[in-house]
């Protein structure tokens, strides 16, 4: 018997609270007809909580330990460059290559980490930290029928920083783009799996998430246009699905939560505060990881990973791996204990060996740490104050988290929903060697 269509709908950075909230006033409609049924479940996201991390442990139905996506960003262990990742750095097939593998066809809109794109049997559109359509679509020529409809891969959050009303209107055009590639792709039902991810929410999290949750913010009223824009393609989308004929499935998930961001955290100034992380020059920028000293003994990386600077991983590295251990656990203890105001900043530090397993948990951060809610933890070079607002008014969290299966399924995290994905197309799970 042929497998039932699968159609997935991701929206990235939506917290379960805020569909709780916004659906009992009456203000998500099409959303709330599937918020408050039995299909719909809270999870968790992998961790650390970002969006390439999440995403690409859907796509590959594997974790950060076997994929080896761990952040937006990666350090070059011989020259220290901070590289930004993308799709070259995940390791492992795909859940479309893998269904192609089968002969099925898979359509993919506006997935984030995917690119640049890799040719395979499927009509794939990628997302973020992509910037322009050559290179993140297949077939290539979808690059120029997208174009000709004015599509483009991003809202522009650097200028919407800044400006609420011009954050708003690209976030408006940006949701057009994202229906545009529904209306092109989807009627010709040529496919039995259809990927269409929303990320808007994450960008309007991360610069207006106050005006979500705030009853008398002064965007409010802005921002909830938006999200009536965004529930009514929402609701285009499940009548699309509706109109299908039997059978289908229907999977819905957000990557990860949002709140309300409290202070910025650096967590290289504390590190340097204490001695342990040390500078051979002023960097060029807050990215800046090759002013690196060999007298370091610990840096971070955003958000929250903590490296220890062992002579065994990086090629300036003095720290044995008996230090490397002890320093390791005398973190956890500092860090745990670490307060704002009175406050207690960090919920819990993990080491990365007890969370992360497979052929690439040797790129794992010495140490992750999740913080309580409101403090965004960075690991930025050359800024001088542990806490500071940066012009970001939302964050992330790694709960508060939902997945809607329409057959009811259980899953826990994005890596077990990419699982079930295969498992609805009688696919095996991915192996590896230890």
């Amino acid at each position: 018997m042929h497998p039932s269509r699968l159609v997935f709908l991701g929206l990235d950075g939506l917290p379960w609270s805020l569909v709780q909230n916004l659906c009992a006033q009456g203000l998500l409609p099409n959303l709330a007809t599937i918020a408050g049924t039995p299909g719909c479940r809270a999870i968790s996201a992998e961790l650390p909580e970002l969006s390439p991390v999440n995403w690409t442990s859907l796509f590959t139905a594997t974790p950060p330990g076997e994929h080896g996506v761990y952040g937006f960003t990666r350090l070059d262990p011989q020259s220290y460059e901070l590289q930004f990742t993308d799709f070259t750095h995940v390791h492992g097939a795909t859940i479309f290559e893998r269904l192609a593998g089968k002969g099925l066809f898979c359509k993919v809109v506006n997935m984030p980490n995917l690119a640049p794109v890799r040719p395979m049997r499927s009509m794939l559109v990628a997302g973020f930290p992509a910037q322009e359509l050559r290179g993140s679509v297949h077939p290539p020529a979808l690059e120029g029928i997208l174009a000709d409809h004015g599509y483009t891969i991003e809202a522009d959050t650097v200028r919407g920083a800044t400006d609420p009303a011009f954050l708003l209107d690209d976030l408006h055009r940006s949701l057009a783009c994202r229906e545009k590639a529904l209306d092109l792709l989807w009627p010709d039902l040529a496919w039995d799996l259809f990927f269409f991810v929303l990320t808007e929410t994450d960008r309007l999290g991360h610069f207006l998430f106050p005006a979500l949750v705030e009853p008398y913010h002064p965007w409010r009223s802005e921002a909830l246009r938006f999200m009536a824009a965004w529930d009514r393609l929402i609701g285009k989308f499940f009548a699309r699905y509706l109109d299908l004929p039997e059978p289908k499935r229907l999977l819905i998930m957000a990557d990860h939560g949002f709140t309300t961001l409290t202070q910025e955290v650096d967590l290289n100034a504390w590190l340097r505060e204490k001695g342990l992380l040390h500078l051979s020059r002023q960097p060029a920028s807050e990215w800046d990881t090759q002013s690196i000293s060999p007298a370091t003994k610990a840096f971070a990386l955003d958000p929250g990973r903590i490296y220890l600077h062992t002579r065994e991983r990086f090629t300036h590295g003095a720290l044995p791996r008996a230090e490397a251990d002890v320093l390791g656990a005398d973190l956890i203890r500092a860090l745990s204990g670490l307060t704002w105001r009175g406050r207690q900043v960090i919920r819990h530090v993990h080491r990365g060996r007890d969370l992360y397993h497979g052929p690439k948990a040797h790129l794992a951060p010495d140490l992750v740490l999740i913080p309580q809610p409101g403090f965004d933890l960075k690991g930025k070079f050359g800024r001088t104050d542990m806490f500071g607002h940066f012009g970001r008014q939302g964050m992330h969290t790694a709960d508060d988290v939902f997945f809607y299966d329409s057959m009811g399924a259980s899953a826990r995290t994005p890596t077990e929903i990419g699982q079930a994905i295969l498992d609805h197309f009688d696919i095996p799970a991915a192996t590896f060697e230890a």
